[in-house]
């Protein structure tokens, strides 16, 4: 285990089961091979954590994250950039693979593979002022951490190309109207509503979240025969829990909504 500087796990009194994971390396939050590694280190803690039951990602009051330091990527060989390119895709992964709903909270930029990171939320919740874009084409490059994989399964294939070829910057609204963005609020809300998105699951039942997020996941990426044979395994996989045996009696002898989910 490494020693968090720049990506830590934070929890707070007034929003029980609530996990953040915040990213902090002012000015902008752009990720070097050492973030990615912390990254990945946070969404593993925040996986164990029984305490934790919903995970906002979060860059702070002005910025998500601007992407990718360019000083450190200019200093990487070859060789280098290929490790730290598998880094990179394990750490995002790590957060799309979270079993847990997730959302990512979007303030001034989201860009490059700050976008990416937003892609692996469950949901993205945004201000009025943010710009998303995937802007390596600028500089030579192009996505890197699951970008254009994940961009056009939100967007589409043809929108998608056209951000990442062009490099321009995407507004809210349209990124709203694109599907990119689910919520679009005050720049200053923009954390309490991603709060309020993520209390509506805290008391939701965890192993079945879990599977129902997998099943979507896995039926969305692949064959439909081979989605609905994992869903047929999650579902039953489900139906041998004690949640679910304590939700039907709840259901059955006080009413809906009563249960009280303990995650076994």
């Amino acid at each position: 285990m490494i020693e968090p500087e720049f990506v830590s796990v934070r929890t707070a009194p007034e929003h029980p089961g609530i996990g953040t994971i915040a990213l902090s390396r002012p000015p902008t939050n752009t990720f070097t091979r050492q973030m990615y590694r912390e990254l990945a280190q946070a969404a593993a803690e925040v996986n164990a954590r029984a305490d934790i039951r919903v995970v906002i990602v979060y860059g702070g009051h002005e910025i998500f994250c601007a992407g990718d330091d360019l000083a450190e990527l200019s200093e990487l060989s070859a060789d280098e950039m290929a490790r730290s390119a598998g880094d990179r895709q394990a750490a995002l992964t790590a957060v799309a693979e979270l079993a847990k709903p997730t959302i990512a909270a979007i303030t001034g930029y989201a860009l490059g593979s700050g976008l990416e990171l937003a892609l692996t939320a469950d949901w993205r919740i945004a201000g009025d002022n943010v710009k998303v874009g995937s802007p390596e084409i600028l500089v030579g490059m192009i996505p890197g951490g699951g970008g254009t994989v994940r961009l056009a399964r939100v967007v589409g294939l043809s929108r998608a190309k056209e951000m990442v070829f062009s490099g321009r910057f995407v507004g809210a609204d349209e990124a709203r109207g694109a599907g990119l963005i689910d919520q679009v609020v005050a720049p200053d809300d923009v954390y309490t509503e991603a709060a309020s998105w993520a209390r509506r699951f805290v008391d939701g039942p965890p192993l079945a979240l879990a599977a129902a997020k997998e099943a979507i996941d896995h039926g969305f990426d692949g064959p439909l025969a081979a989605g609905l044979d994992k869903e047929r395994e999650l579902f039953c996989q489900v139906f041998a829990t004690r949640d679910r045996a304590d939700g039907v009696t709840a259901q059955l002898e006080i009413g809906p909504g009563t249960a009280r989910f303990r995650g076994a």
